[in-house]
């Protein structure tokens, strides 16, 4: 995997803001992300979280600000440069192999380099003994560790997950973040959603803390966990009911 370009980062909200049946789900949000630093998202329930990552990915739009890339706007060469797994996994009716070269093609991968690509993500992800079984019938685990090697092995700059591993079993979910921290060491940027601050404290370089869609902090992670900065990050660091 290639190592993160200039041209892939930073990503940048300037001034987001989302609003659905006059709601405001997003407010006023400026985030810079760098290259580099594991970030991750945290913040209650309805804090706009999900929401963060669809608008920085291109699968949400505005309605007032901007998300850029790069200095630019975010657009189609800016998205075919990151890559999103989702809390239920989203696959496709092939099997497990099949899945991946469907993702791969879509790239223009062909030949040897798409099965060397196959294979290796096959092995980094644990699936080689059930390679030829439909995605749809492997375990919650295994689809997860699927979506996640068919995002890597597009190699993405920028990966962003949603809730990975919510739902998995305690084995699954160290598996699921040996292969976050292998992207991470190869150079992808990961921007993290999780509820489990066990798993934050984990994986988190950076820290961004949502609160009723609004950014009330953005801090190496160190910092904090020691000092969040924000009433509402510090209730929720100890495990308080946050509204």
């Amino acid at each position: 995997m290639p190592e993160t370009r200039p041209e892939s980062l930073p990503l940048e909200m300037i001034g987001v803001s989302v609003e659905l049946g006059g709601e405001r789900l997003v407010d006023g949000v400026s985030l810079r992300l760098e290259g580099g630093p594991r970030c991750v998202v945290l913040g209650p329930n309805g804090a706009g979280k999900s929401l963060l990552l669809r608008l920085l990915h291109g699968l949400a739009e505005p309605s007032a600000g901007e998300v850029r890339c790069a200095g630019r706007p975010l657009d189609r060469r800016g998205r075919a440069r990151q890559a999103m797994v989702f809390q239920t996994p989203v696959l496709l009716r092939r099997n497990v192999v099949g899945n991946l070269r469907y993702a791969l093609r879509s790239r223009g991968v062909r030949g040897e380099a798409l099965q060397e690509r196959c294979a290796h993500w096959i092995a980094k992800a644990d699936l080689a003994a059930v390679a030829a079984r439909p995605a749809r019938v492997l375990s919650g685990g295994e689809q997860q560790r699927l979506a996640l090697a068919r995002a890597l092995c597009l190699e993405p700059e920028v990966l962003f997950l949603d809730e990975p591993t919510a739902s998995l079993d305690p084995a699954s979910i160290i598996a699921v973040e040996a292969m976050i921290d292998d992207a991470h060491a190869a150079g992808t940027k990961v921007v993290l959603v999780t509820h489990d601050i066990g798993q934050a404290r984990r994986l988190a370089d950076e820290v961004v803390f949502l609160h009723a869609g609004r950014l009330e902090a953005h801090a190496p992670a160190d910092r904090f966990f020691r000092d969040p900065g924000s009433e509402h990050a510090r209730a929720f660091l100890d495990g308080k009911v946050v509204v």
